[in-house]
């Protein structure tokens, strides 16, 4: 049975740990004002493998956070992985020498086909591809806008250009703790034939669980944000209970 991982979040706005609902920039909460204090209490916790999100980056189509990234990758003892505003071979280049084990291509997966196959080609698997999805369809550029791109066929066509892992979040469930979209995480997996990574709506242990009983179909992983932050689930519990 593959393994499955959970991935505490990190959202980096203006410098801070922040949650946003629905993406919205305007519905943020502040958490902690060093990003890298939180990595280090998650992976203190138990965490095996921190999510980074530049969300500064996100709006501005290219890393913003860049010193604060790099600080966390050079002093974490865990992997990280990076998404955020990442458009161009130089950016992914950037972030791989600061010692990120793996990004996130967003936007340009759909915006910027050459590139992405680009830097599957190059990096293979230290290349995430992130599929933000509003009622089935792709959402680009921080979720400000949504594709005529059904999430199942972008996934199959980047699988075929040697894209290994997905992260796929509904964005409909993000930030509102209503658990996630088991469903559609499933059928991405087994339409696209790799590893999906859960995003969003992940609210409490069980969530967990039931989205660890399909990693045989392809469900690699969660990624846990505002779930983590109010206390409704405790990442050492999970860690333990999960495996």
């Amino acid at each position: 049975m593959s393994s499955f991982i959970i991935y505490p979040a990190i959202d980096i706005l203006g410098g801070k740990c922040v949650r946003l609902v629905q993406g919205d920039y305007n519905q943020e909460t502040i958490y902690n004002d060093s990003p890298l204090k939180v990595a280090r209490s998650w992976e203190e916790q138990g965490g095996k493998f921190i999510h980074l999100v530049d969300l500064d980056g996100a709006k501005a189509g290219h890393p913003v956070n860049d010193a604060i990234i790099g600080e966390i990758a050079a002093k974490m003892n865990v992997p990280v992985q990076v998404g955020g505003g990442l458009r161009t071979l130089a950016d992914v280049e950037r972030l791989l020498s600061l010692g990120v084990s793996r990004v996130i291509i967003g936007t340009a997966a759909i915006e910027d086909r050459a590139f992405t196959e680009e830097v599957l080609g190059k990096y293979g698997d230290k290349v995430a591809i992130g599929i933000d999805a509003r009622n089935g369809f792709v959402a680009t550029r921080g979720w400000l806008e949504t594709s005529e791109v059904q999430a199942e066929v972008l996934a199959k066509e980047l699988a075929s250009k040697g894209a290994e892992t997905f992260i796929f979040t509904d964005i409909s469930r993000d930030g509102m703790m209503q658990g996630p979209n088991v469903e559609a995480i499933v059928s991405l997996a087994k339409a696209s034939g790799r590893t999906v990574i859960a995003s969003g709506g992940v609210t409490k242990l069980d969530d967990l669980k039931a989205l660890s009983q399909h990693r045989s179909d392809g469900v690699g992983g969660a990624i846990v944000g505002k779930a983590l932050y109010t206390g409704s689930i405790d990442l050492n519990e999970a860690v333990n209970v999960i495996g």
